[in-house]
């Protein structure tokens, strides 16, 4: 039965993903809106609760969002930016996750630092 739920999950989360993906195509907007909407964190969170109980953990598990959201901000700003230079889509893309990555790493060591991340 674990399985099942585990791949019921992954479905629904592939198919959020396509839809927006697909969405895109017709309108950019449309399709930016479907995965801002922290429909993949809100999954989790009752997945977790459904799965623990513990809502000190989602509580701990949103404020960890929250320090992480931040982070991701560095690929949505610095991909159209190197993109509308004249950049390959390949290329801005390495940078930008680069720069997410290590945006990321500050991202911890603050959340870490604050006594927010378990």
């Amino acid at each position: 039965m674990v399985w099942l739920q585990l791949v019921g999950k992954g479905v629904l989360s592939g198919a959020i993903v396509v839809g927006a993906s697909e969405l895109a195509k017709k309108t950019t907007l449309l399709g930016a809106l479907v995965i801002s909407i922290p429909i993949t964190s809100i999954m989790a969170m009752i997945w977790l609760y459904r799965d623990t109980g513990d809502v000190k953990k989602i509580a701990s598990f949103s404020e960890s969002v929250l320090w992480l959201v931040l982070p991701s901000l560095v690929l949505f700003t610095v991909l159209p930016i190197m993109l509308r230079q004249g950049w390959g889509f390949a290329s801005a893309l390495s940078v930008g996750i680069v720069g997410t990555v290590l945006a990321y790493g500050i991202g911890l060591w603050a959340a870490s630092s604050f006594g927010t991340a378990a």
